[in-house]
């Protein structure tokens, strides 16, 4: 899971209302705020400076975030039945779906979370986690509140957990927010921290109004779609990396409140219609961290995915509901990359322990590393036109040159 930068030194951090929109570091539930470095950083980088007022006023206006759902379907009786996600909740009027981002209004389907940002940063792309999608880059990520599921072990759970008016948000519309990524100097916009799902209506017309400019678009979701609105998002989209929670029903019953197979079927139309696709599978001690549940995982990969597809298993830690469990002790990390490794996943990566030899892409015919990190930097990319400079093998993924 991507997680959402805060700043715990007040001394270091500027009202909004003080600072350009350049980089809008706002987290929700803390009053929003800049890092002073980030905002020099920023300021020296673009030469502009905007000032957020008229753009943060509008969120006294609800109305302003108000748009008509796309994909539900109208009942009898003024009930709506949303058709965008697995859980197709059916809605009476004035009641909102289980994500609590959309409400039935006398028969009409409405999001309420329409460029309503309650979160934005300027992140390294290595942070959502995409390794094989332009390495040393940065993408412009932002957030909405609401989830359609609830993660026990959720990192961002202050938004994620939240109806849209228990936290503060910026009117940000979609051509403001691609012209402030390409003013940024991102390669790309990160949909991220909560699920982009439930605000499909923005990040759908935020990534046509960004492709113009020139700026990619990435996904960073659990996966808990249904096929049609998924299809029409990946025409839009460059990449997508997935946070498959577990490999088994009964975790996703448990732990997430939600099911296996419609993700595992969300995987198959990502990889069908081309999108640049990678997994994230966070490692919870005791839950999901069994050696056949981790050689199950790893063969559906290869076999409905392919080898290439880059798998992350992530270090857990305590956050949410789970803070009665430990870390993820670093050897159960190792042994899960040595499982994925033997069934012939070329691409397995150990995250959320910077320094380890396991963030690097090591080419699958030399072995030699392709992509050097500590953390989120790139210590060395050795590639050319996206082939390993060693021995010519193509690496697959979205390269820079």
């Amino acid at each position: 899971m991507d997680r959402q930068l805060a700043s715990s030194n007040p001394a270091t951090q500027v009202p909004v209302d003080q600072a350009p929109l350049t980089e809008c570091a706002y987290r929700g539930f803390d009053t929003p705020c800049w890092e002073r470095r980030e905002f020099l950083k920023c300021a020296a980088a673009t030469g502009t400076y905007w000032l957020v007022n008229p753009l943060w006023a509008a969120r006294t206006n609800d109305a302003v975030f108000t748009r008509e759902a796309r994909h539900y379907e109208k009942l009898p009786h003024k009930q709506v039945k949303c058709v965008l996600c697995p859980r197709e909740c059916v809605v009476d009027d004035r009641e909102r779906g289980y994500c609590g981002v959309r409400e039935n209004r006398s028969g009409t389907y409405y999001t309420l979370v329409y460029s309503r940002a309650c979160s934005a940063h300027v992140d390294p792309i290595e942070k959502k986690p995409f390794f094989h999608f332009l390495p040393g880059t940065a993408a412009f990520s932002v957030a909405t509140a609401g989830c359609n599921v609830n993660c026990k072990m959720c990192q961002n759970w202050e938004i994620s957990q939240v109806r849209p008016e228990q936290v503060q948000a910026m009117y940000l519309p979609p051509d403001k927010l691609a012209q402030l990524a390409k003013q940024t100097g991102c390669a790309s916009i990160a949909y991220t921290y909560s699920e982009p799902v439930v605000f499909y209506e923005w990040m759908y017309d935020c990534a046509r109004a960004s492709r113009p400019l020139g700026i990619k678009n990435v996904v960073v979701t659990g996966g808990y779609i249904k096929e049609k609105p998924l299809r029409e998002l990946c025409k839009v989209v460059d990449a997508i990396k997935v946070d498959l929670k577990g490999f088994s029903e009964r975790y996703y019953q448990e732990v997430v409140n939600g099911q296996l197979k419609p993700v595992l079927d969300a995987l198959l139309v990502m990889k069908s219609e081309g999108v640049w696709l990678e997994i994230v599978y966070l490692v919870v001690p005791t839950l999901n961290d069994k050696e056949g549940e981790l050689r199950q995982l790893a063969r559906w990969v290869k076999s409905q995915l392919g080898p290439d597809v880059p798998l992350h298993f992530t270090r857990f830690y305590p956050q949410y509901l789970l803070k009665n469990l430990p870390p993820t002790p670093i050897a159960t990390l190792e042994r899960a990359k040595q499982i994925a490794d033997a069934e012939g996943l070329h691409y397995v990566y150990i995250g959320n322990v910077p320094g380890h030899p396991g963030e690097n892409t090591y080419c699958p015919r030399c072995k030699r590393p392709v992509v050097e990190r500590i953390g989120y930097q790139i210590r060395g990319v050795h590639l050319n036109r996206g082939k390993c400079k060693h021995c010519q093998q193509p690496i697959p993924g979205v390269w820079k040159s």
